[in-house]
């Protein structure tokens, strides 16, 4: 049986991407650039806010990231204050999360969102004290898909990578849990498609939040 669940953050627990848009779209616009609609910010995000900078600025001409080390500043200062905007768990998370919490599944989030913005989402959704392991984007510890943050979760909840199950919604969650030695499930209602978890063979895809409910059953 698992004994801890360890989910990627944006896309898997919690819909952000207004949020993420819309505060990127700000920092552009103080460059004379875009807006870029959130349809392509699904495809930007993923790895880090600052990979996510580097990627719209390029795909809005700047192709010399003239404005990337300013933009990086304007929008960690823009995402302080806008980083709840119109977020929303999705549905039937918080039915599971309580599920796996009645049931003695520890419960972890590894994003890599900066860790004081993950925990600002976290808290104001799902309250404080919720999760029992939180990590956010953090100096020193290499973000997904390295696998060293999963594989920490794992060690400082007591257990070992075997007894975790690692949940995501893009490419780098599946790396990240293959690579730290997790069995994988890849849900389908975040930001990206089914052919793109499909392409790394995790031993689940599935397209509610309560079918992890149901892997937890029969395992």
């Amino acid at each position: 049986m698992y004994k801890c669940c360890v989910f990627d953050l944006d896309g898997t627990l919690i819909n952000s991407i207004k949020a993420i848009a819309y505060t990127t779209n700000l920092t552009l616009k103080k460059y004379g650039l875009g807006p870029v609609d959130e349809d392509h910010y699904k495809i930007f995000v993923g790895d880090g806010y600052k990979k996510l900078i580097e990627r719209v600025l390029i795909y809005c001409g700047d192709k010399d990231l003239i404005n990337y080390e300013d933009a990086l500043i304007t929008y960690t200062e823009y995402f302080k204050i806008h980083c709840m905007y119109e977020v929303r768990a999705y549905d039937g998370i918080k039915e599971m999360l309580d599920y796996l919490k009645l049931n003695n599944v520890k419960i972890a989030v590894l994003s890599n969102k900066p860790h004081d913005r993950t925990i600002d989402n976290i808290e104001g959704i799902f309250g404080t004290g919720y999760f029992d392991s939180i990590s956010g984007e953090k100096d020193g510890v290499r973000r997904k898909p390295d696998p060293e943050g999963a594989i920490n979760t794992a060690i400082n909840l007591g257990l070992t990578p075997k007894e975790c199950l690692y949940i995501g919604d893009t490419n780098t969650d599946m790396k990240t849990g293959i690579g730290a030695g997790m069995d994988v499930v890849g849900v389908t209602w975040g930001f990206r498609t089914r052919e793109e978890l499909e392409e790394y063979n995790p031993k689940y895809i599935i397209d509610t939040p309560n079918e992890i409910i149901d892997i937890i059953k029969n395992v």
